[in-house]
């Protein structure tokens, strides 16, 4: 027997993530009665964790015509959310509730404090002074729409209704966090069109044994050359993460569409340049220098000061020829030369992406076909608002995706 909620609500956020209490938090603040449901046990959980803890919050870039090309096809429909909350607003919002924002390279703002657990303080806070009532452990069943007005949702035998509904659940990227894509079910069951989801910004795996002991540790800048099938494909300058699997960081994300693309047209093989900025014969003629500042001393424990930071045992693997116990007086010429050559090219095999469960982005969900601009409602159902992941939207890392939750998420709770 299903057992009615005895209040009728303004509004219902489904999902507790960025763009959810972002919503939740500005539809209160216009005086609206808001219930946001969240199936998780707390809130917040992928903003916890973003950014590896510290929450690239958004990208400091405020000319839009400079921003918005960033997120590809969507650069036209997203003039107008971002003329209404943009990057200067959130420069706005967060250092005026007590949680000033840095700049770091490439124009990556984060809280001052690094810590993304701070950000999601704010917007808990936003959402209790607006007296925004939050139930958690409440997964929604099912939503029930008919003529083009959405009536109300079930939470097990619960119903809950209300006179708009926000759909803010998130994509799929780190499922552990409750981003399973039960949103695109739901606009499925709603009639919608919805373009599946692909892992976006993702790492790749690799074959070599060596990368893998590597984990943790990273070149910046690295010069990574890829080729398809022997013929050089293209080339990504930047900073690049080994880990226990492969390949990640901001340089490896930012591309991992065209290497998808890539892997489709056959075998996938990189090049790694670790000294990028210097070429084959100024690399040697300084390894030539340091060796004859260290010649009495074995290669293993001098070469440490020159590699790169974590990587000389990983070199000098690489070359059969070499002794790493060896003094370095006794340092043949061809190999010296084959020690540069390797620090110029280390060779990697590229098995596959990552799925979503390392995906820092999924893309798919809502064609933006699908919802005005102005306010982010469908057009199908007159009460009905998609925000944040769940939109079809492709973006890079270095806070864009984040700005689309605080872009959204606003504009939704501004005019549900």
């Amino acid at each position: 027997m299903t057992t009615k909620n005895q209040k009728k609500y303004d509004v219902i956020v489904i999902g507790g993530g960025a763009s959810g209490m972002m919503c939740a938090g500005r539809a209160a603040a216009r005086g609206k009665k808001v219930l946001l449901l969240e199936k998780n046990k707390a809130l917040g959980e992928k903003l916890k964790i973003s950014g590896g803890g510290r929450c690239n919050i958004t990208n400091a870039e405020e000319d839009p015509h400079v921003l918005l090309p960033h997120y590809g096809a969507a650069e036209k429909f997203l003039y107008s959310p971002f003329s209404i909350f943009g990057v200067k607003q959130t420069f706005e919002f967060f250092p005026s509730r007590g949680l000033p924002l840095v700049i770091e390279a490439h124009k990556r703002a984060f809280p001052k404090t690094q810590k993304a657990f701070d950000v999601f303080l704010v917007l808990e806070k936003y959402m209790v002074d607006g007296a925004v009532e939050i139930k958690t452990n409440s997964p929604v069943t099912k939503i029930v729409g008919k003529d083009g007005h959405i009536e109300k949702v079930f939470v097990g035998k619960n119903e809950y209704r209300a006179d708009a509904f926000i759909l803010a659940t998130g994509g799929m990227s780190h499922p552990e966090t409750g981003s399973t894509g039960d949103g695109f079910k739901w606009l499925k069951d709603l009639g919608f069109e919805v373009q599946n989801p692909t892992p976006t910004l993702v790492p790749i795996a690799v074959t070599e044994k060596w990368v893998k002991k590597l984990s943790g540790i990273s070149l910046d800048p690295a010069r990574i050359t890829f080729f398809v099938d022997g013929m050089r494909s293209f080339v990504l300058k930047g900073r690049i993460l080994f880990t226990h699997f492969g390949l990640s960081g901001p340089t490896i994300l930012n591309a991992s569409s065209k290497i998808a693309d890539a892997l489709h047209e056959g075998e996938v093989t990189a090049l790694v340049d670790a000294f990028p900025d210097t070429d084959h014969g100024a690399l040697d003629e300084q390894l030539v220098e340091f060796f004859d500042a260290n010649k009495n001393k074995s290669l293993k424990n001098v070469f440490k000061a020159f590699a790169p930071d974590g990587m000389s045992d990983a070199i000098l693997s690489q070359i059969k020829s070499i002794d790493p116990m060896m003094k370095v007086h006794s340092l043949k010429k061809e190999d010296r030369k084959a020690l540069v050559q390797t620090m110029k090219s280390l060779t990697i095999s590229i098995e596959g992406l990552m799925g979503n469960d390392l995906a820092i982005v999924s893309d798919g969900g809502l064609p933006l076909s699908e919802i005005d601009p102005k306010t982010c409602a469908t057009k199908k159902y007159d009460n009905l608002y998609v925000t944040g992941d769940l939109l079809h939207i492709r973006r890079p890392s270095g806070g864009f995706s984040l700005q689309l939750c605080w872009t959204t998420g606003y504009l939704a709770g501004e005019h549900c």
